[in-house]
């Protein structure tokens, strides 16, 4: 496994002063953390209607992330678009949840997900060390994380992916919250030794 840590491990004084406006606004609007919980709620009889893969991707794509699906080269983006049938023969075989609202309570989605091999988690403003502890859902076949500007996940939320057993790069940076570097390499490196 290849393993990329930046240097930005640093909070600063700016990163600080934009979680606490974040936090401020996220108080005083109370209705929409309500319908992000909605939006991200495992509705568990829509997945034995649907199937894993679509309930999955029409978590994804009403919080604002989107999918690939297997043999297909383009992203989907629009929850409108979604095949109206033959669920069963679309697989995710990709997310990229750049900039969206998924919450750790729409984690449990992967589970029942046999293809995905490419996450990305970048600037998710919802995301907490509780949602990563259901990565090892997809652990089979994920080959590639990025976990990149998330402010709130700290080193307990990093402890999840040292049973991704597949994974082939592992790409960490911009986590202010993540305050012992060198006990995150360490553990991440002894659980999935680099590959160079």
């Amino acid at each position: 496994m290849i393993m990329v840590f930046t240097t930005v491990w640093k909070k600063s004084a700016r990163i600080s002063e934009l979680r606490y406006a974040a936090k401020v606004v996220q108080q005083t609007r109370p209705f929409w953390a309500w319908l992000n919980s909605v939006f991200n709620k495992v509705d568990e009889e829509r997945v034995k209607e649907v199937g894993p893969d679509r309930a999955c991707a029409e978590w994804l794509l009403r919080s604002g992330a989107r999918v690939k699906w297997m043999g297909m080269e383009y992203w989907h983006t629009d929850y409108n678009s979604l095949p109206p049938s033959n669920f069963d023969r679309y697989k995710i075989e990709e997310i990229d949840a750049t900039g969206s609202s998924i919450m750790g309570i729409g984690f449990p989605h992967l589970k029942g997900l046999r293809h995905v091999r490419r996450i990305i988690l970048h600037d998710c403003r919802y995301l907490y060390d509780d949602a990563l502890e259901y990565l090892p859902l997809v652990k089979d076949t994920l080959q590639y994380l990025q976990l990149s500007n998330c402010g709130d996940i700290t080193n307990r939320g990093l402890v999840p992916l040292t049973q991704l057993s597949n994974l082939k790069q592992l790409i960490l940076f911009q986590l202010p919250e993540v305050r012992n570097r060198q006990e995150a390499e360490w553990m991440l490196q002894k659980a999935c030794p680099i590959v160079k």
